[in-house]
């Protein structure tokens, strides 16, 4: 059987509790998290973060001079809410986030650029990547907490900014399901070629990551693989308030 969340529920008190964000994230099951990938578009997690690890990124927003700029989704048209992209130096989780995830998704991004026969090939590490964006001008940091109040949403969209573009993203879940809000489902839209568009509402609690496409990903078809075009987006909150954090690779112009 399958384990779609890609964690052993069994010792997720103590590996969370007692390791470090790259423990953890080693002690994933990658195979089924790429399995999930292949055949679903996405992968979601068990908790891998701590309520006081979620709760201190919360505590974030309120201080400016950690980010780097704020969008009103509603100014341009994105949605109800708003976001704020982090600042250098990142928060050390969210820097531990990217830098240790990026290795395992690489190569999953480099499988999926060959079975769409497309010559683009991805680094092994972030710190290669993130010199490729400087090379295209991309030289912004990416990773951004966003918050939403009741009424809010995000319209479905692709997080694109240059040239460069990696593959796939993850969504960090920091709010309480039932506690802080309601509603909020994670949603992601899958455009096929000649083809009605296939939907996922992602039901998601507090610590769990999403692991999903930044633009295309390959879909199998009867004369091979093609490209399918992917956009996410949140669906409303009916109450409370919500907060997440995206872990983008790329850096943006």
């Amino acid at each position: 059987m399958v384990k779609r969340s890609g964690l052993e529920r069994p010792s997720y008190d103590r590996l969370v509790n007692d390791t470090s964000v790259a423990a953890r994230l080693s002690a994933l099951d990658w195979e089924s998290i790429e399995r999930s990938l292949w055949d679903q578009g996405y992968a979601k997690t068990a908790p891998l973060l701590t309520p006081a690890e979620c709760e201190e990124l919360v505590a974030v927003y309120a201080d400016e001079t950690r980010f780097r700029s704020r969008v009103d989704m509603a100014r341009y048209r994105f949605g109800e809410g708003d976001y704020k992209y982090l600042a250098h130096p990142l928060p050390p989780l969210v820097e531990s986030l990217r830098n240790e995830a990026y290795p395992r998704l690489a190569a999953l991004a480099n499988a999926w650029e060959q079975a769409l026969g497309s010559r683009t090939r991805y680094p092994e590490d972030l710190a290669d990547l993130l010199a490729l964006c400087r090379r295209h001008g991309q030289t912004k940091p990416t990773p951004l907490l966003l918050h939403y109040e009741a009424g809010g949403y995000n319209c479905l969209h692709q997080d694109l900014y240059g040239d460069v573009a990696f593959p796939l993203q993850i969504t960090a879940f920091l709010s309480r399901r039932g506690v802080d809000y309601e509603g909020g489902d994670f949603l992601l839209v899958e455009q096929r070629p000649r083809a009605q568009s296939r939907g996922e509402a992602i039901h998601t609690e507090q610590g769990e990551l999403v692991i999903f496409p930044t633009r295309h990903r390959p879909l199998r078809g009867a004369r091979g693989w093609y490209r399918g075009t992917t956009r996410h987006g949140v669906s409303t909150i009916t109450w409370g308030t919500r907060y997440t954090l995206g872990i983008i690779f790329h850096d943006a112009k």
